[in-house]
């Protein structure tokens, strides 16, 4: 392609639009719009009629944004009485949860794992006032649900509880936490 100085040019590897300034040889200088002074070869470049400029008027922004605009319905969503009593957070603390593998890990190891995410979670909850979570731990042998016990007892300003039994069966405990109005 026969450039000359004056084309406008865009790079085909690059995202560069300017004006060719120099031409040597087989080499083309070429200022961008930003201003500087770029070297390309002419398989390089691309000779544009003008810059992509698309010229719309008011009228047709106003068009098109009356098509796009979704009337805003009111959703009186009522909760059911289920719903209502729902927890706002559950966290599992079944160890395939928490970790891609525990392969290498001893027990007391992934104890800690799962009292470590117990103790972060609740403290999450506590700064976003989310007043019930529950603790999914399973039934196994009951370790881990009498350390939550006894992490839990450290929290004055929570109360904890079996889980609903129609939901999670045993191996889970609900955590109520009292919010206190400053």
């Amino acid at each position: 392609m026969d450039f000359k100085v004056g084309d406008q040019v865009e790079a085909i590897d690059d995202i560069v639009q300017g004006v060719v300034v120099k031409i040597n040889g087989g080499q083309i200088t070429v200022e961008s719009i930003d201003g500087f002074l770029l070297k390309y070869t002419a398989a390089e470049l691309l000779k544009v009629t003008g810059y992509n400029v698309i010229k719309v008027s008011n009228f047709e922004v106003a068009r098109i944004k009356a098509e796009k605009e979704v009337s805003k319905k009111r959703s009186n969503k009522k909760l059911r009485p289920k719903e209502r009593n729902a927890p706002l957070m559950e966290v599992d603390l079944h160890i395939d949860k928490l970790t891609p593998s525990s392969k290498g890990m001893t027990n007391f190891e992934i104890l800690n794992l799962q009292l470590g995410t117990a103790k972060r979670q609740l403290d999450f909850a506590i700064r976003k006032k989310i007043q019930k979570v529950v603790l999914i731990h399973g039934v196994g042998e009951g370790i881990l649900k009498e350390e939550l016990y006894f992490l839990l007892k450290r929290y004055e300003n929570a109360k904890y509880y079996d889980a609903d039994y129609q939901k999670y069966g045993l191996g889970a405990t609900e955590v109520y936490f009292f919010q206190s109005t400053p």
